[in-house]
């Protein structure tokens, strides 16, 4: 997919240097650049999730599996033991 970009002409200049100085175009180090940007967001968005709530169960890792594949209807919670 072709896109038009609009820079600072400082770092233009700074982005053309670089390209120079790896022996890339500007444009391969922008996609690159924008690949890593995508994928630290996707990273960074499926972890906001993690631990934030409580289930209620003290069984869940010991469980996982099977909570996963829907047979978590049966009663199987128990109380922690102090």
């Amino acid at each position: 997919m072709k896109m038009t970009i609009y820079f600072e002409e400082s770092d233009y200049r700074r982005l053309k240097a670089i390209s120079l100085e790896l022996g890339r175009s500007p444009a391969s180090l922008v996609r690159d650049a924008v690949a890593a940007f995508v994928r630290r967001r996707l990273r960074a968005k499926k972890v906001q999730s993690l631990g934030s709530g409580r289930s209620g169960r003290y069984d869940l890792s010991e469980r996982a599996e099977e909570l996963l594949k829907g047979e978590f209807l049966r009663p199987a919670c128990r109380t922690p033991t102090p």
